[in-house]
């Protein structure tokens, strides 16, 4: 059977906006530290447009916070097929995510200043060591509560000096600082915002970095067909192991993420440029026009033709972020801790 025509997943809704990949959230990548100093977390600048359309957070292994930098926006978070919830961010606000399934976010940001954040991946391994030195850490399965919207003076500190020594012209940051940091952030965030599960096992994921390396390489690869020998090789696991373990990390068999990712492309080229549908279409790996379409259609619930109608036409957002910010409510996401 083609990869395209693969039925979409069990309790996945065939109408979700099928955005999931940095590269496919609006916006730049402003800077990044991923040398030898970074080696127990990963962070990325980016400064955000200022809206975003609906775009799908992949589970990964590693606790992600997301910091806000500059700007102020309204955020809307739900779990697939839910509600969506909003929350009010601004500079100084954090996120913290270690969702076992993924989940769909969206935004408008003020227009008279910058939206930026940082994106930081505590490492596995430095987690787990903590985790486990921490009192009561082997008791059960410790993880972290989500937060939306939250403020935390240490965190902010925290992720300030972590931010001036990634741009900092000291030759990639110094391994002794950048280690000390983020063990100071991962134990903070164990004392206050840890989790322990005492009836669950820990989840048998794809790593946080080969799930990069994975993802990295479905997106360089989207004009061509899905290669499922080659994704494995990629992150040096057979086919099998490697299918099983990025499903448990992102929710999807390999096969149907890259399905997503050509139609998120899809859908930010009719967004963001003039290009032809039938250009588009091949860019993505779709020679005929009408199985792109089809494609396209099954996964957005619109043809490339009116969803680029639409874009062009329609508010952001139908519900809450389409209101007045003061009468905006901020319940969490489900499972979230909602602060004000």
């Amino acid at each position: 059977m083609p990869v395209d025509d693969m039925p979409t997943g069990a309790g996945t809704p065939e109408r979700t906006s099928p955005l999931g990949l940095e590269r496919h959230i609006a916006g730049s990548r402003l800077i990044s530290g991923d040398g030898p100093a970074w080696k127990d977390v990963f962070i990325q600048v980016f400064a955000r447009n200022r809206v975003q359309h609906p775009f799908l957070v992949p589970a990964v292994a590693e606790p992600l916070l997301v910091w806000v930098m500059s700007g102020r926006a309204v955020v809307e978070e739900r779990d697939i097929g839910g509600d969506w919830q909003a929350s009010h961010a601004q500079l100084g606000d954090f996120f913290l995510t270690r969702s076992p399934a993924p989940y769909e976010m969206r935004w408008q940001a003020e227009a008279d200043q910058s939206f930026q954040v940082m994106h930081l991946y505590v490492s596995v391994p430095l987690f787990e060591k903590v985790a486990r030195e921490m009192p009561g850490g082997a008791g059960g399965v410790i993880t972290l509560k989500d937060v939306s919207g939250g403020r935390d003076p240490t965190i902010s500190h925290i992720l300030s000096l972590l931010h001036r020594e990634l741009i900092a012209d000291n030759a990639g940051g110094s391994r002794l600082f950048v280690d000390g940091l983020a063990q100071s952030l991962t134990v903070h965030l164990l004392r206050h915002y840890a989790a322990v599960d005492t009836s669950a096992r820990p989840r048998n994921a794809l790593p946080g970095a080969k799930l990069r390396r994975a993802i990295a390489a479905m997106a360089g690869r989207l004009d061509r067909p899905f290669d499922l020998a080659s994704l494995a090789h990629e992150v040096g696991m057979s086919a099998f192991h490697f299918s099983r373990l990025f499903k448990a990390a992102t929710g999807f068999p390999p096969s149907r993420y890259f399905i997503r990712q050509r139609v998120a492309r899809a859908q930010r080229l009719l967004q963001e440029t003039d290009i032809s549908i039938i250009e588009i279409g091949m860019t993505v790996g779709y020679s005929s026009p009408s199985h792109f379409a089809q494609v396209f259609r099954r996964e957005t619930g619109l043809s490339p033709s009116a969803y680029r109608q639409a874009d062009a036409t329609r508010s952001p957002f139908p519900s809450s972020i389409a209101q007045d910010p003061d009468s905006v409510s901020n319940p969490p996401r489900d499972g979230k801790v909602g602060t004000s």
